[in-house]
């Protein structure tokens, strides 16, 4: 990212359905959605769907919605495997990553992408030397000064 500061407020629902009601009130003004399912509970994967819909519905195209697999740190327990998180993400176009708020795993990643994918915040490289053009700027010669103080 570029050395540039970016303010996340997070809103945390928890996936509950008590909360359904409030979405739109948090999505309203929502630049970045982040739908997290847990990888040891199929039923929370399969809601992601209806979530990024809700999204969709209040946002239409104008969000950026990271699917997020969280608690990688029960792979034992897995139910969903990376691939079909990436095939879901996929269908959905939407992005998608892996984390375990547990150890850390992938957090700050996630934070970086999805602030390096709002707008105006380019991820692309400096241009390289080759596309820059120098420009010489020279002083313009010293016209005397005649009795009347002016160089004219």
């Amino acid at each position: 990212l570029s050395p540039r500061q970016v303010r996340l407020q997070l809103w945390d629902t928890a996936g509950q359905e008590r909360f359904r009601s409030l979405i739109p009130s948090y999505i309203r003004d929502s630049t970045i959605a982040v739908v997290v399912y847990d990888i040891t509970n199929l039923n929370s994967f399969q809601q992601t769907s209806k979530w990024i819909d809700d999204v969709r519905t209040e946002r239409g195209s104008d969000v950026i919605i990271m699917l997020v697999g969280n608690k990688t740190d029960l792979a034992d327990k897995r139910q969903i495997t990376t691939e079909e998180g990436e095939q879901r993400a996929k269908e959905l176009n939407v992005m998608f990553i892996e984390t375990s708020a547990k150890t850390g795993y992938n957090v700050k990643q996630l934070f970086r992408r999805v602030a390096a994918a709002l707008p105006g915040m380019d991820s692309t490289p400096e241009k390289s030397k080759e596309d820059m053009i120098d420009i010489k700027l020279e002083k313009p010669p010293e016209q005397p000064v005649t009795e009347s103080g002016c160089s004219c």
